[in-house]
């Protein structure tokens, strides 16, 4: 019996054994490289093929090293690896239990010419893809017109936002850094990139959070993560010369201009680029409708120089770059001051004319002279000159001034204003004032980071140290009229003051931070992490006000012994010194799945500040303790799959001046109060993210929220003087700010690919407490504003290999209440549509055309309920086979694009209108200069551009672009 119950013991115990053998996943790994230039293919399509049926068991794709793993159950299979303008290859593997990891090596994907020669490819490119915390785009799936900027093809992706100042935020984060090829282009300057680096020379684009230099070599969280956008050159390009020439004249006295020179070989950069223009760089909206505006008339210049190079021990890079900028910014403006009982009502025309000129040059070094030492070496100096002028004229009422005129600013300028004004019985005040400013600003600074791993499980010792220097100084010439029309004077007629008066104000600035960090591993891949930074800052600034008497114009210089007309009371000499220590300590757990960091840091801080204004002179001491908690947890449900959730407090301290209890009056209209109660502010800042991929249908998802809630945040108490029209501004704490925002991005390829699909979706919430002055009382109460907004962006387009149409729609909705004050509620909403078409005919010729609709309603101001009907449209013929461009091109060909803002706050409302030239035709000629460094690299550029069948006719994945409308 017991020989009996051992044998099927056995039995048992094999046959569990043999079940749990073949059970157990046997892991795949390997890389896929270009087979032209040998670099990494990322996103490359990687799958195992069960024997003899190729049904598909497992798949994945590749990083952006060109790294894939994947893993499945002991068998026979083909492993297949697949991308877009590659040759398929595939490979029989058997997997067996003995062996629980397999590494094939490197599988080299060889071109495939004939795909390269049909522009169709186009279409069959995904348009998003995603690997982890990295959100991929293919140039060749967004068809941009000839000659395009780089800020051209940035619209056109799903989630991109670009804002009227040019900032750019995808998927809801701002982005902090361009780069080419991972390596930092012009120090990382956005706007720089966007509009000099032509769609020609695009492959992909990709982004995502970039660690800073001590979060990356240390693994320690410094808080100073940056969201940046990279770019891969096409295959090819990075071995020779290319560049182009763009020049262009137009209606309107329109010019414009740019050029660029490349040189990239193995692992080295060198980039030259020249532009200037007058026409803001304008582009329309070829991704989408979207309310972005013109500001003023704007014309640049710009030179510069970049250079990256790698070794297998060193880096290097750099850049310098001048800039001009020369602005005309004419506004016409009106806003409404909420009150507890009645409005104040202003109005104002301002034409402001500034030049500016500035250098900026960077430097980075990053050597590694063995495996385990990593030295980082990063300065950077800049020089900023700026020159402006500026006319204006304002005027403040008791009641809306519309009721009794149609355009109230056509009474604000004293000339206008005569005995039978309408205006009289409404009036509070009225100022015209003309002013000259002139500034010259020098700074300096420099970083060194050094770095020792002192085993190979994750100890390591670090040191950063760096300085800053600042030298500024501005002048300023102020000549003002303002006149009071409830104050009498002793005569009885209107009170007016004269301001005539010469500032000037040198300030300098220095500073320097020692940071020693150490992290010790305590477990298996579990590390505990110290941090301790000491920080000194010194701010000294000396403003000096002269009184230059009336009847003084502004355009006779200084008058002879203007020093005796220093005024005391409004000068001030200030000198700050600022300790800091920063204290840090956390955990970092990296498993499999998952990477949580936890950590606290303590900073204790001294601050001492020498003020003299006046007849008050304090040295002031003041000591405070903040701490700052963060966490970052990540979750990886694959390698296109993850989910992360970041929280971060932070503690602010109001600056030293609002807690003097002083009285700044240098202007009588906007007078400002110190307040020596203040109390430090504290934000908490959650995120979350989540995003998936599916390779096979091309389909990605991504989710965004974010929640931001304030503790004591500083908020104006404003006393409004019904006399003088002006206000008197004291800072205080106030609880009840918090905003949350969320976006749901959704895009996909249907079944043949040639159609594709996306979808943007946004839902924020603020919750704004200010203070709103009682007339009646005369204290303030606290009123709260909510919005509510909802918006939704949907784009959906077809193409082949000569043609292209998107049809695109968006509308946005706001919920506007205020508590106190629930007449002023409103329900804004805006909603655009329109088409877009890109044709290639077959005389090498391109037609490029969109027409968006732009519609405002639910605004009280019924001037703001319009629409706006933009058609652009550009023909461009090729020449001299492909590498020359002629095109002609118009923009707001129906003249109905205008240029107004609109702000909203707790207490104020506002709308502005700026001058532009929005409509306009213009010439352009652009020449492309292509010498590749070998024969395959120049074949399968001058591939890429062929359509129709044929070489030199279409849009092939190597000519996609055109100056940006």
């Amino acid at each position: 019996m017991k020989k009996l119950v051992l044998l099927l013991l056995l039995v048992c115990t094999c046959a569990t054994l043999s079940w749990a053998q073949s059970g157990k996943r046997i892991t795949v790994t390997g890389s896929v490289i270009d087979g032209d230039d040998k670099s990494p293919v990322g996103q490359a399509t990687v799958q195992l093929l069960s024997l003899p049926d190729s049904t598909m068991v497992v798949g994945n794709v590749t990083n952006n090293n060109g790294v894939f793993s994947i893993a499945a159950r002991p068998g026979k299979y083909v492993l297949k690896i697949s991308f877009v303008g590659y040759l398929t290859q595939e490979k029989s593997l058997q997997l067996t239990a003995g062996k629980p990891s397999v590494n094939i090596g490197t599988v080299t994907l060889p071109t495939d010419a004939i795909m390269l020669g049909e522009a169709v490819i186009v279409a069959e490119a995904p348009q998003v893809t995603i690997s982890e915390d990295t959100i991929g785009y293919n140039a060749s799936a967004y068809r941009t017109p000839e000659g395009a900027m780089l800020e051209e093809l940035v619209k056109k992706l799903p989630g991109a936002e670009i804002d009227e100042d040019g900032n750019i935020k995808m998927n809801g984060k701002e982005i902090k850094k361009l780069m080419v090829d991972g390596k930092e282009f012009f120090g990382g300057d956005v706007k720089t990139g966007l509009k000099n680096l032509p769609v020609d020379m695009v492959e992909k684009l990709k982004t995502y959070d970039k660690k800073s230099d001590l979060a990356r070599i240390t693994g320690i969280d410094d808080g100073e993560e940056e969201t940046v956008l990279d770019l891969t050159v096409k295959k090819g390009m990075n071995q020779g010369w290319f560049g182009n020439v763009d020049v262009g004249a137009g209606t309107e006295d329109r010019y414009t201009g740019r050029a660029m020179i490349n040189r990239f070989y193995d692992k080295t950069q060198v980039s030259i680029i020249g532009s200037a223009n007058n026409v803001n760089d304008q582009g329309f909206s070829g991704g989408g409708p979207r309310w972005r505006r013109n500001n003023g008339l704007n014309a640049t210049k710009m030179l510069g120089a970049n250079f990256a190079t790698e070794t297998e021990k060193l880096e290097l890079g750099g850049s310098m770059r001048y800039n001009y900028r020369d602005a005309d910014v004419v506004t016409v403006g009106s806003s409404q001051r909420f009150l507890q009982s009645g409005d104040s009502y202003s109005n104002s025309n301002k034409a402001n004319s500034n030049k500016e000129t500035g250098f900026k040059a960077d430097f980075r070094m990053e050597w590694r002279p063995d495996s385990m030492t990593n030295i980082i070496f990063r300065p950077n100096v800049s020089y900023d000159k700026t020159r402006g002028a500026s006319v204006a004229e304002s005027g403040t009422f008791n009641e809306d001034p519309y009721q009794y005129v149609v355009n109230p600013n056509d009474y604000l300028n004293f000339d206008n204003i005569g005995s039978d004004d309408p205006l009289r019985d409404t009036r509070i005040n009225a100022t015209n004032e003309h002013n000259l400013s002139k500034s010259n600003s020098l700074s300096a600074n420099a970083t060194l980071q050094l770095n020792r791993k002192l085993n190979n499980e994750g100890r390591n010792i670090t040191f950063r140290g760096s300085f800053g220097y600042g030298d500024d100084d501005s002048d300023q010439y102020a000549q003002s009229e303002t006149r009071y029309y409830q104050i009498k004077n002793y005569l009885g007629g209107d009170s007016i003051e004269h301001r005539n008066q010469y500032i000037t104000m040198p300030t300098k600035n220095y500073n320097y931070t020692a940071q020693f960090t150490y992290s010790e591993p305590i477990a298996r891949a579990t590390f505990l992490q110290f941090s301790y930074r000491f920080q000194y800052k010194n701010s000294k600034s000396d403003k000096s006000t002269y009184d230059l008497g009336y009847p003084w114009d502004i355009n006779d210089g200084l008058p002879e012994n203007y020093e005796t007309a220093y005024v005391d009371s409004l000068s001030k000499d200030a000198e700050y010194k600022y300790f800091n220590h920063d204290i840090s300590l956390g955990l970092r757990f990296i498993r499999e799945k998952y990477q949580l960091s936890a950590g606290m840091s303590l900073q204790p801080q001294n601050t001492k500040l020498s003020y003299k204004k006046g007849d008050y002179m304090t040295d002031t001491t003041r000591t405070v303790f903040n701490f700052a908690p963060n966490l970052d947890f990540r979750y990886r449900f694959s390698k296109v799959s993850q989910l992360r959730i970041t929280y971060r407090g932070r503690s602010s301290q109001p600056s030293m001046e609002n807690l003097l209890p002083i009285v700044d009056n240098s202007n009588p209209l906007n007078i400002r109060v110190g307040n020596p109660g203040l109390k430090p502010s504290f934000a908490h800042t959650m995120r979350l993210f989540y995003n998936t991929y599916n390779a096979e249908k091309q389909r990605g998802i991504m989710t965004h929220v974010n929640f931001t809630a304030t503790q004591n945040s500083i908020s104006n108490s404003t006393v409004y003087d019904e006399n003088t029209g002006g206000t008197t501004s004291t800072p205080q704490n106030i609880n009840g700010n918090w905003n949350a925002f969320g976006l749901f991005g959704f895009n996909s390829a249907l079944k043949n690919k040639k159609f594709t699909i996306n979808s943007f979706s946004r839902v924020s919430y603020r919750n704004q407490v200010a203070f709103l002055y009682n007339k009646e009382t005369l204290h303030d109460d606290k009123n709260t504003t909510t919005g509510l907004t909802l918006a939704e962006n949907l784009n959906g387009s077809y193409r082949n290999d000569w043609f292209e149409f998107s049809l695109n729609g968006s509308i946005e909705y706001t919920a506007e209440r205020s508590k106190l004050r629930p007449e002023k509620n409103q329900n804004p909403y805006t909603f655009s549509y329109g088409a877009s078409t890109n044709v290639t005919l077959p005389w090498q010729m391109t037609l490029s055309t969109n027409i968006t609709n732009q519609s405002r309603r639910g605004y009280d101001d019924a001037s703001l309920n319009n629409n706006e009907l933009i058609w652009n449209a550009q023909i461009a013929q090729s020449l001299l086979k492909g590498a020359a461009t002629v095109s002609f091109e118009m923009y707001d060909i129906l003249k109905q694009q205008s240029n107004i803002s609109r702000s909203l706050t707790a207490d104020v409302r506002s709308v502005t209108e700026y001058n532009s030239i929005n409509s306009y035709c213009m010439v352009h000629f652009i020449y492309r200069l292509n010498i590749f460094g070998s024969k395959a690299a120049r074949d399968k550029m001058m591939n890429s551009h062929r359509g129709f069948g044929g070489p030199g006719f279409g849009l092939g994945p190597g000519r996609h672009g055109r100056r940006p409308f």
